[in-house]
């Protein structure tokens, strides 16, 4: 099953290590294309999505600008702790061009899914340049 719309009783962002008023964290998991996470800051950023139950997830298609290196760890605990690593992906550099990625996880359960770029690049994605990244998460998640 691919889920492509995401409503905001089943999941929710959680935490976040900075962010800017014009796009919040909650643009991450919006299901609208048109919308965006930015980070304001130094690397590393991260963020951690709460699922409202234990959830089984094949694989995330991430959409950013700016990223070189991503850290993907979930956890099964109420509490956003203990996290244990999933995978690690080193994101092709585009020269300022979107950078989609279906990353495979394979996760039989996790309650939390914790997201860290631990490196971006210092090009520019739509208004952002300099060390910002632009997110976009869970476009389609498959479970």
């Amino acid at each position: 099953m691919i889920e492509s719309s995401f409503n905001s009783s089943d999941k929710k962002v959680v935490l976040v290590s900075s962010s800017d008023e014009n796009h919040p964290p909650e643009n991450i998991i919006d299901g609208n294309t048109q919308t965006f996470w930015m980070s304001t800051g130094m690397f590393p950023q991260e963020f951690i999505i709460r699922f409202a139950e234990a959830t089984g997830i094949a694989a995330v298609t991430v959409d950013s600008y700016n990223v070189k290196h991503l850290k993907i760890e979930k956890n099964n605990s109420p509490n956003v702790s203990h996290f244990e690593s999933v995978t690690e992906k080193d994101f092709e550099r585009t020269e300022g061009h979107l950078q989609s990625n279906v990353i495979s996880l394979n996760v039989n359960s996790a309650t939390h899914l914790r997201f860290i770029v631990t490196s971006g690049d210092k090009g520019c994605g739509p208004g952002c340049c300099g060390q910002s990244l632009w997110m976009k998460v869970l476009r389609d998640l498959q479970t």
